[in-house]
């Protein structure tokens, strides 16, 4: 099944699947190359392959492991909704963040990406440096 074939809905959870285990390269080529990622403050907003990988690739080195649970999903023509609880197995426990996202796919691939966290939550957990 190619890209274009695939709904939205396909293209967003094989593209979190891919992130969940941090294969940033099949991961990616679901992205838009002017597809903006936008985090909570204080992360940036970043755009396309690139930026997104910049952004978690070094946010993700600590991880041993991934779990992005999906609580919820709806999706409406190009839009996909995704409650999730994303959990994260550091080296010595698991961080848990409740996050939602909103994607948008066009032409099989995601042109916008916003997840909705509480970033202290995350960053308080979170190994520093």
């Amino acid at each position: 099944m190619t890209p274009a074939s695939q709904s939205p809905v396909e293209i967003v959870r094989l593209f979190m699947k891919d992130m969940e285990g941090l294969d940033y390269d099949s991961a990616l080529k679901r992205v838009s190359d002017d597809c903006e990622y936008v985090n909570p403050p204080p992360l940036p907003v970043v755009h396309g392959p690139a930026g997104i990988r910049s952004l978690l690739e070094p946010f993700f080195a600590p991880t041993l492991e991934n779990e992005f649970k999906v609580l919820r999903e709806a999706a409406n023509g190009p839009f996909v909704f995704l409650e999730r609880l994303d959990r994260h197995r550091l080296a010595d426990k698991w961080v848990e963040l409740p996050v939602t996202g909103v994607f948008e796919v066009h032409d099989g691939r995601i042109t916008f990406w916003r997840d909705y966290f509480d970033a202290a939550t995350i960053m308080s957990q979170w190994p520093s440096g």
